[in-house]
C-alpha cells in the first residue's frame, strides 16, 4: 500500500513538472509571437509611411515633368552603401520608371534624374543636365519636389488621426477624480503621498508632458479634503526619462497578469488574475501598499494571500533584492475599468469635430517632439540613453494586433518622419531644402566641392545616429539578459 502511494506521488510530481515545462514553453512561445506581431506591425507601418513619403516626391517631380528613374519600397542595396548587395525581390518598368521591392526592409527611395540621392550616383551628375532632370528645373520647383514627402507625411498624420478619432474617439483617465499611487522615492521625498488627487490637469498625459517638456515644478494636490501645493524635485525628470514607471499613476490593486520567466516565483503557483490582498497578514488594497511592505523585505520569503475568483489562497513567495515578486501586474485600463477599479472618460467626435481635434493633437505632437530634442541634448536628464532604434520603435506597438493602436502609432510616426526629414542635415530632405534656399537667396547654387563635403558629413551624421540609436537598443537588450 505504501509503495502504491509512493508511485502515485511520483506520478503527481512528474505531472506537475510536465505542466510547469509546458507552461514555460507556452510563455516562451508567447514571447516569440509577441515580437513577431510587434515587428509585423512595425514593418507594415513603415512600409505605408515610406511608400507615401516617396510618392509625395514622385508626384511633385512628375508635376514638373522631371524623370523618375526608380521607385523602390525597401532598398535594393545594403543602405546606406549603394554598391553593396544590389538585389531586388521583384521589379518592373513602366514608362521611364523602374518600380520594385528591395530586399533590405528598412526604408525606400525614389531616384530622381539629376539629383544626388540615396543611390549616390555621382557619375550621372558629371554629365550635362537634361531638360527632364531635377537640376534643370527652377529653384522653387525643386523646393516643392523636395518638400513633397514632408507634406504628404504631415497630411497623412493628420488624416490618420482624424479617422482614428472619428472611428474610436478618445479615452483618458480623469486626473481630478483619480487618486494617484506614489512608489517613487524621489516623489515621496518631495511630499507626495499615495491617495493624493492632482488638480489642474485633464489627464495623466497632460501632466507628464507639462513636467517633462515645460519643466513645470509647481503641482497642486488635494489630500483629505484640503489643497496642498507641492514642488517637483529636480531629479524627477531624470527619473522619469530613465524609468517611465517613476511617475504618477492611478491607484489600482495588485492583480497578477503574468510571471516573469526569470522570476524565482515562476513555479510558485501564482496564476493570472490573482489579486494580492495581504503580505504576512498585513492587508493590501493597492499595489503601492504592497510596494511599501515589500521594500522592507528584500531577499525574504513572505506568505502572500491572493484572492483567486473569491477564494483566498496563501502562497510562499520570494521577494527579490529590489523588493519585487518578479511578476507583471495587470495594467490594461479597459480591463480595470470593467472591474470597477478606475474611471475612464470616453469622448466621441462628429466628422468635423474629429478633424479639429486631430489637427490640434498633430500640432501638439510636433511641438512636444521638438522639445524632446532639448531633453536629449540636456545631458543631465540622461535622455540620450533612452534614444531607441528599430527595436525601440517595435516596442511601441502592442503584443496583440490592435488596429486602433496601430493607426495611432502610425500617425505619430508619420508626424515624426515629417519633422526628422525637415531637419537641415545633408542627405535628408531638410539638407537639400537648405541648399535650394541658399541658391534662391544668393542666386548661385552651392559649389560641387561644398556639396560633396556636405553630403559626406550628412552621411556620417545619419550613420552615427543609426548606430547610436540601435546600439542603445542592443545594449539595453544585453543588459536585460544579464539582469536578474
Amino acid at each position: 500500500m505504501a509503495l502504491k502511494k509512493a508511485k502515485i506521488k511520483v506520478m503527481h510530481l512528474r505531472l506537475g513538472k510536465q505542466k510547469a515545462i509546458f507552461g514555460l514553453h507556452k510563455k516562451l512561445s508567447g514571447i516569440h509571437m509577441d515580437w513577431v506581431v510587434k515587428i509585423g506591425q512595425l514593418l507594415l507601418s513603415l512600409s505605408i509611411l515610406v511608400f507615401l513619403h516617396e510618392w509625395g516626391h514622385y508626384i511633385a517631380a512628375r508635376t514638373f515633368k522631371v524623370r523618375v528613374e526608380k521607385f523602390y519600397l525597401f532598398f535594393d542595396f545594403l543602405f546606406p552603401f549603394p554598391n553593396i548587395g544590389k538585389f531586388s525581390i521583384f521589379k518592373f518598368k513602366r514608362k521611364d520608371t523602374e518600380w520594385g521591392l528591395g530586399w533590405f526592409p528598412l526604408g525606400g527611395y525614389v531616384k530622381i534624374a539629376g539629383m544626388l540621392d540615396e543611390s549616390n550616383d555621382k557619375e550621372a551628375m558629371k554629365l550635362p543636365p537634361k531638360p527632364d532632370e531635377f537640376r534643370a528645373k527652377k529653384p522653387w520647383q525643386r523646393l516643392i519636389i523636395i518638400l513633397g514627402g514632408i507634406i504628404v507625411n504631415l497630411i497623412l498624420g493628420i488624416l490618420i488621426l482624424w479617422m482614428v478619432k472619428f472611428t474610436w474617439g478618445d479615452k483618458y483617465i480623469p486626473l481630478q477624480k483619480t487618486p494617484v499611487a506614489i512608489t517613487d522615492s524621489t516623489l515621496k521625498s518631495a511630499g507626495f503621498k499615495s491617495g493624493d488627487v492632482i488638480l489642474g490637469y485633464k489627464g495623466f498625459r497632460e501632466l507628464k508632458m507639462d513636467i517633462l517638456f515645460n519643466r513645470q515644478t509647481n503641482i497642486k494636490v488635494e489630500r483629505n479634503g484640503a489643497t496642498t501645493d507641492l514642488t517637483i524635485p529636480k531629479g524627477m525628470i531624470r527619473a522619469m526619462v530613465k524609468d517611465p514607471s517613476a511617475f504618477f499613476a492611478p491607484r489600482i490593486p495588485f492583480i497578477i497578469e503574468d510571471v516573469d520567466l526569470k522570476s524565482e516565483n515562476l513555479m510558485s503557483g501564482l496564476q493570472k488574475g490573482d489579486k494580492v490582498v495581504a503580505v504576512d497578514s498585513i492587508p493590501v488594497r493597492f499595489y503601492d501598499e504592497f510596494a511599501s511592505i515589500a521594500d522592507t523585505m528584500h531577499n525574504k520569503t513572505a506568505t502572500v494571500l491572493v484572492d483567486r475568483n473569491g477564494t483566498l489562497v496563501p502562497l510562499k513567495l520570494k521577494i527579490d533584492e529590489n523588493g519585487k515578486l518578479g511578476v507583471h501586474m495587470l495594467g490594461d485600463m479597459d480591463e480595470l475599468k470593467k472591474a470597477g477599479y478606475i474611471d475612464i472618460i470616453e469622448v466621441k467626435y462628429g466628422f468635423f469635430q474629429a478633424l479639429g481635434s486631430a489637427f490640434h493633437e498633430s500640432v501638439e505632437t510636433i511641438q512636444y517632439y521638438v522639445k524632446q530634442f532639448g531633453l536629449i541634448f540636456d545631458f543631465e536628464t540622461g535622455a540620450y540613453k533612452q534614444v531607441g532604434g528599430f527595436a525601440g520603435m517595435a516596442k511601441q506597438f502592442p503584443s496583440e494586433w490592435d488596429w486602433q493602436s496601430f493607426w495611432r502609432i502610425t500617425a505619430f510616426f508619420s508626424l515624426v518622419l515629417a519633422f526628422m526629414n525637415f531637419l537641415p542635415i545633408p542627405m535628408l530632405d531638410g539638407g537639400y531644402m537648405m541648399f535650394i534656399l541658399w541658391e534662391m537667396i544668393t542666386g548661385k547654387p552651392p559649389g560641387e566641392k561644398f556639396m560633396t563635403i556636405a553630403n559626406n558629413i550628412g552621411f556620417v551624421i545619419v550613420i552615427g545616429l543609426l548606430v547610436f540609436a540601435n546600439g542603445n537598443d542592443l545594449f539595453k537588450g544585453i543588459m536585460g539578459l544579464f539582469s536578474k
